[in-house]
């Protein structure tokens, strides 16, 4: 069966590719269209795509007004929450790809979603890589007490952590909290120079040019210390294959799901 699917922010630097994918697969349908410029234009000819005719819309709601049964978000940190609430109201399920969503936004779409028996999925990286990434640093948290995380993305990123480093953090709280040798309560002097304290790790956040997106753990132990870092060169290219695997998959969830391991079998 073809599976219906909206795209917003499909002008985007990952959401032009991912509707090219989307459109040229067998299985899935692009019925639907969201982006802030070229409302009104047909999609194909904005994203050089062939055979793509679907007209833009400027909100979530117009493009709703097709029918779809899976809705997906590459937009921005203040416009993703709204998106999602609008397409669970329409009856599609939602993959989740903008980050800037915190873990209190997340409960109040699952408690919707469920309400509504729907799924929403939603992952800080559609990267294979970085899904190994995340793996690896779990069996590391299991022997090695303390890590801090470092999360590198380009300097017109708003939201802080990205979705990746929160992510991150997440999965190593269910292994452990972290173990730091002076609380960071005790801090002297500025307590922000210890970054961010996301489900008990701590996290720094770097915004500069010449990055497109980046995760790093850091485990020390003793006179050793274990870096373990992701790199994304591309701004979509890692990210289109994961979100094809979500799009296909989430009608089968029930509520917010998070993390592309949990569609691996990770």
């Amino acid at each position: 069966m073809t599976i219906r699917v909206t795209i917003a922010g499909a002008t985007g630097k990952v959401g032009g590719p991912l509707a090219k994918a989307v459109a040229q697969s067998g299985d899935l349908e692009l019925v639907g269209a969201v982006a802030r410029a070229n409302t009104g234009k047909r999609l194909g000819d904005v994203i050089g795509a062939a055979g793509v005719d679907v007209v833009i819309r400027g909100t979530a709601a117009e493009a709703l007004a097709v029918p779809c049964d899976v809705f997906v978000d590459y937009t921005r940190a203040d416009a993703v929450k709204a998106h999602v609430l609008t397409a669970l109201e329409h009856g599609a399920h939602v993959v989740i790809g903008s980050s800037g969503l915190s873990d209190a936004d997340y409960a109040e779409l699952d408690a919707i979603a469920k309400q509504k028996d729907l799924g929403v999925f939603a992952a800080g990286n559609y990267a294979i890589t970085a899904v190994l990434l995340q793996r690896f640093a779990r069996l590391a948290a299991a022997e090695i007490p303390s890590w801090e995380i470092i999360d590198y993305s380009y300097e017109k990123k708003v939201d802080a952590p990205s979705g990746t480093a929160r992510e991150l953090a997440n999965q190593l709280a269910a292994v452990r909290a972290p173990s730091y040798h002076v609380p960071v309560s005790s801090t002297v002097g500025a307590r922000d120079a210890r970054g961010a304290t996301i489900a008990h790790t701590q996290v720094h956040s770097v915004r500069l040019p010449g990055y497109t997106s980046s995760v790093e753990v850091v485990f020390g132990v003793g006179s050793e210390r274990l870096s373990i870092r992701h790199d994304s060169l591309d701004p979509a290219g890692p990210y289109v294959g994961g979100t094809l695997l979500a799009i296909r998959k989430v009608s089968a969830l029930r509520g917010v799901v998070r993390g592309l391991d949990r569609l691996l079998g990770t």
